[in-house]
């Protein structure tokens, strides 16, 4: 074991020093229009995939992912926040996705690779130096009918898509008259119409459909 130990220190010794000439010469090109090294992208994808793997292991999702309100109030996040970068059904991602490396992936594609947790855990932590930002702050709630939508993703055509945003803007609409309605025929806002007063016009009013942004 002895007879290691200086093959060990030059390794360690030979690691610094290389790592200090990339570093001090500005040798390794942090441009978004440069890819990584072959073997720089296959490390860093398995070090993602192992810490997405060990750290969602214990997320169960809730059972009603397959209820057609999970999708409608999914698509109404998605349309907000995620299809500018994704892209959807129709949607093409925006110019400022083309411009991102690592490129944002096919959330169809990653609903097919990943299972609900997976995806859950990637939205609500997001993911370091990818561009990808953490939703968690938007409450679990309003987070799973998000990963209900991408479940659908890879068999849903663009008309599905876009009648699943209108869906979701009549909604929207429904529940906009809702609170007027009621903020006016009372004494005070009723609990319904104050809980989503603010997601609405965030969401539904604020950005309608079909826009991709």
């Amino acid at each position: 074991m002895s007879k290691l130990w200086p093959l060990v220190t030059s390794a360690g010794l030979v690691t610094v020093v290389g790592t200090g000439l990339v570093v001090g010469t500005g040798a390794f090109d942090v441009s978004a229009s440069t890819p990584h090294w072959d073997v720089t992208t296959k490390f860093l994808r398995m070090v993602r995939d192992r810490s997405i793997a060990v750290r969602s292991a214990e997320v169960i999702p809730p059972g009603n992912l397959e209820d057609r309100s999970q999708l409608v109030e999914g698509v109404v996040h998605f349309q907000s926040h995620c299809a500018v970068c994704h892209g959807a059904p129709g949607v093409e991602p925006s110019e400022i996705a083309q411009g991102m490396y690592p490129p944002p992936p096919d959330l169809g594609r990653t609903a097919v690779e990943r299972g609900p947790a997976e995806v859950f855990w990637i939205v609500k932590n997001g993911i370091k130096m990818s561009g990808m930002p953490a939703w968690g702050g938007h409450g679990d709630e309003r987070l799973w009918p998000v990963v209900a939508l991408t479940s659908k993703l890879p068999s849903m055509n663009a008309a599905a898509y876009a009648e699943l945003v209108a869906e979701a803007n009549r909604a929207g609409e429904g529940h906009h008259s809702h609170s007027h309605t009621a903020e006016t025929s009372g004494p005070g806002p009723s609990a319904h119409g104050d809980a989503h007063r603010g997601h609405n016009h965030t969401h539904a009013h604020g950005r309608k459909a079909g826009n991709g942004t």
